[in-house]
């Protein structure tokens, strides 16, 4: 199977006609579909399918009890209305490696395989990587078995709907233990090959980044009869802090984005009591992700406290920096450059991965491929099919220089 046909076989899989984005949900009908789509590609290829207490899916070449493994894949499931390219092009580009490495007659000395980790994005249950998160101990059980999605369904009884144990997921230190090297292919979220003009990468780092809360709170009151200078409206702080949040970021270069944001009473015709708004802030390190949080709040409470509001803010999770290992990511870029000084672009992300998650437990590392569009988590995500042959091409490259020896 080409990379075409495989591409264009899974394209319409959890895709809305409406927005002609992806809703592939954990443990929906369309995440069976993906599912299925894979068992069936591990077999067509002769491979061992199986999959793990936690969900994950794994297609294994060679005996995976002889351990040092070379793993490569991504995942299948998608945020809401996302595009094409986030997970599903480096499970699709595994496969397609796996056969180029057929094609040469390369003849791996370690075990190979591709995984589909499952419910990466969190877009069902709000904590993205819960596949990887679980098997690395990450996330407890007690935690995973409260987490709930929009309709108040739990993760446990979402997967027993869709014919999964719930009761066995856990830490799998014995899974992590067979794995010598993770190598994960992603579509660049940004535009950083588009503007050196490479259709591959390798990543360098993931950036330190976190979530936080702020709530502003005022006193509701009638829109209409409620003089500019009686209010305690908290709207109007938090639209500057917005603002601030922009500008901070600017200057540490830096990002920061108040995505998500709650009202109180949420009335046309009336002041609100409560503005709650969600912090993403990451950055290239600790130092200038926490100048710019730090800058950010400040601004927020002087903008709170010249309306009257009150401000509380709530840091809801961070992570540090993921390194990924440097003498797999300096490897990786030797095999790309064919063992040449030829420059092979190393770039940091703001993303978060599967890949980073196994950081602390496996090597791991990761490739890029272009997307001129720079835009990701949205159908105008894109990258070029001549870029897709090309990033199997490197796939194949660096699991024939790890596995093939």
């Amino acid at each position: 199977m080409t990379f075409h046909s495989m591409w264009a076989e899974l394209l319409p899989v959890g895709r809305s006609s409406a927005t002609g984005g992806y809703r592939r949900y954990a443990w929906t009908a369309a995440d069976a579909e993906c599912r299925a789509w894979f068992r069936a590609q591990a077999e067509a290829r002769g491979l061992a399918h199986e999959t793990d207490r936690n969900g994950n899916q794994w297609a294994w070449l060679g005996d995976p009890a002889q351990g040092d493994a070379v793993v490569t894949g991504s995942h299948l499931d998608s945020v809401p209305d996302g595009g094409a390219f986030d997970g599903p092009l480096g499970v699709v580009s595994a496969f397609a490696a796996l056969d180029e490495l057929r094609a040469r007659g390369a003849r791996p000395t370690r075990p190979l395989a591709v995984v589909n980790f499952g419910d990466e994005e969190g877009a069902r249950f709000g904590l993205a990587c819960v596949g990887s998160r679980l098997t690395a101990g990450r996330l407890t059980v007690e935690q995973a078995h409260r987490l709930t999605d929009g309709d108040g369904i739990t993760l446990p009884r979402a997967m027993e709907a869709a014919g999964y144990d719930p009761e066995a997921i856990g830490p799998d230190p014995e899974r992590l233990a067979r794995i010598g090297a993770f190598v994960e292919l992603h579509v660049e979220q940004g535009r950083a090959l588009d503007l050196t003009g490479d259709a591959v990468g390798v990543a360098s780092a993931i950036w330190p980044h976190g979530r936080w809360r702020f709530d502003f709170r005022g006193e509701a009151n009638h829109a209409g009869t409620t003089r500019l200078g009686d209010r305690r409206d908290p709207m109007p702080p938090y639209a500057e802090t917005v603002l601030a949040a922009r500008r901070e970021a600017e200057l540490a270069g830096a990002v920061a984005t108040f995505g998500k944001i709650a009202v109180e009473p949420n009335g046309v015709n009336a002041i609100p009591s409560v503005v709650r708004g969600w912090l993403d802030s990451r950055a290239a390190d600790h130092d200038t992700l926490d100048t710019v949080v730090t800058g950010i709040e400040k601004a927020a409470r002087e903008h709170a406290a010249a309306h009257g509001v009150d401000l509380d803010v709530v840091r809801e999770s961070f992570t540090p920096v993921v390194e990924f290992d440097h003498a797999l990511r300096d490897e990786v870029a030797r095999v790309l450059g064919h063992g040449t000084a030829a420059a092979v672009p190393v770039l940091g992300t703001g993303a978060g991965h599967d890949a980073g998650i196994l950081s602390a437990h496996v090597p791991t590392a990761m490739l890029f491929v272009r997307n001129p569009t720079g835009v990701s988590h949205s159908p105008a995500e894109f990258a070029a099919e001549d870029d897709c042959v090309a990033g199997v091409r490197a796939l194949a490259d660096v699991l024939e220089g790890l596995a093939c020896r």
